[in-house]
């Protein structure tokens, strides 16, 4: 069972920045096609930004673009999500996962909460 742990999240103002990161605990990491999802309350998670495993192309949700940046560490089994510029709207919980083309999910991780508020 492969088993995500998210981290990173935290509470910084409007504008602020925050580095997310997820260690995955599996060892082929570096054959999976990756992506950071969020979910606000009561709502269902959506898709923030993802990576490819074969060639590392990214993509990113609209809101996110020039904002965000997701990268790996595959030697780390770690997943990165730069975060700048964030704004109250980005508050949300913030989940890694296989990306949404990649086959069957693993397992969700708790997650990493992001607050941003002045």
């Amino acid at each position: 069972q492969v088993q995500l742990v998210e981290s990173g999240g935290g509470l910084v103002q409007p504008g602020g920045s925050l580095t997310l990161s997820c260690v995955a605990s599996i060892d082929t990491f570096r054959l999976y096609h990756m992506a950071w999802y969020r979910q606000f309350p009561g709502k269902q998670r959506e898709l923030v930004a993802g990576m490819t495993a074969s060639d590392g192309k990214t993509y990113y949700e609209d809101s996110s673009k020039d904002r965000f940046t997701i990268s790996r560490d595959n030697a780390k089994n770690t997943l990165y999500l730069q975060m700048n510029s964030l704004r109250p709207e980005d508050t949300a919980v913030y989940y890694c996962n296989r990306g949404p083309s990649g086959g069957n999910m693993w397992p969700w991780g708790q997650g990493t909460q992001v607050t941003v508020s002045s």
